[in-house]
């Protein structure tokens, strides 16, 4: 049984690491879309991802949740919004990246969490122990140092962090699971979509079936890139405590910072330095109080009952958890 449980870990660890990767991975795909604007490109995106969700569920024979979706106005009403906010998502990265933005783009992801926990307090009251409070602060001052630097504020970074924040606290009102989440979702926005993509065609500035079978084949793929991250995404959350999933998910945007420099060769003035330094602090402040909390957590609880500890990770980590999946 340790074994196993060990092996499912490893399973779940190797899983992670390959959604986060292909999330951080991701800038060297919109590209490869060029000349499609980024308009096109996220109506496909919108479009395709919907028919392989809809293949994946066909296989897994999971359609259970649909008509008991249909008979709850309120759940599809958040769907609708939840659609919409990570359309606005979608489209302002594909842009930020074909635009040469990738390094600002990278800091709408680090900076998520601070704007996560500030939609907490300010709309559902919710209390922050003091060292979240310093984080939030150190955030705050990061945004100020960044907009000097910009001579700006960054409001790409801005938009993707505060977009992303508001679709996690929908979907966590929702309580669907990532695959059927993402189906729904899609399904709202494929008729905009399809529309769009037909309008493109009529006018003649579609670039699916004028520029070659390799470039109608990549614009096609933005499905495989939106799902199979997500995928890989359940099969971690099904096997790993939240606490990894949370130190996971900061493999993303580092990858695409480093990508913005590395490869994209974008400026990185002393300024932004800064800024993303005192970002860079705020997070580990929230890591290392996270972190703290969960072990006293654990502590106490395995003290109060034998085996609990055991518990607390397949609770954390089990099937019923949703954790928000990041989707650039």
């Amino acid at each position: 049984m340790a074994g196993e449980s060990k092996g499912e870990r490893r399973t779940g660890l190797l899983n992670g690491f390959a959604a986060y990767g292909m999330w951080g991975l991701v800038p060297l795909f919109w590209p490869l879309l060029k000349p499609a604007g980024a308009m096109e490109i996220l109506a496909h995106r919108m479009a395709w991802s919907l028919v392989l969700v809809a293949l994946v569920l066909l296989v897994m024979r999971r359609w259970a949740w649909a008509g008991e979706l249909l008979r709850q106005p309120r759940r599809l009403a958040l769907i609708t919004v939840a659609a919409a906010v990570i359309t606005v998502n979608w489209g302002v990265y594909i842009w930020a990246v074909n635009s040469g933005h990738v390094v600002e783009a990278s800091l709408g992801y680090f900076i998520n969490p601070l704007v996560t926990i500030a939609m907490g307090v300010l709309l559902l009251k919710e209390r922050l122990r003091p060292v979240q409070w310093a984080a939030v602060g150190v955030g705050f001052a990061a945004v100020l140092v960044l907009t000097i630097g910009y001579g700006r504020p960054p409001w790409i970074s801005l938009c993707l962090a505060f977009s992303f924040a508001t679709y996690g606290l929908v979907k966590k009102k929702v309580s669907l699971g990532g695959i059927e989440s993402l189906a729904a979702e899609t399904a709202v926005q494929f008729v905009p979509a399809l529309v769009y993509l037909l309008w493109l065609s009529g006018h003649g500035e579609s670039t699916f079936a004028s520029h070659g079978a390799g470039h109608a084949a990549l614009l096609a793929a933005t499905g495989v890139v939106t799902a199979l991250p997500l995928v890989c995404f359940g099969a971690a959350a099904i096997r790993v405590p939240l606490s990894t999933l949370g130190l996971l998910q900061y493999l993303a945007p580092v990858f695409q910072f480093l990508l913005g420099i590395l490869y994209f060769h974008e400026a990185m003035p002393p300024e932004r330095w800064a800024g993303f330094a005192l970002v860079w602090l705020a997070l580990a402040l929230l890591t290392a109080d996270a972190l703290r909390t969960a072990r006293r957590a654990a502590r106490t609880l395995g003290g109060a009952i034998p085996g609990a500890r055991a518990a607390t990770a397949t609770v954390s980590g089990g099937a019923d958890a949703d954790p928000v999946d990041a989707t650039p």
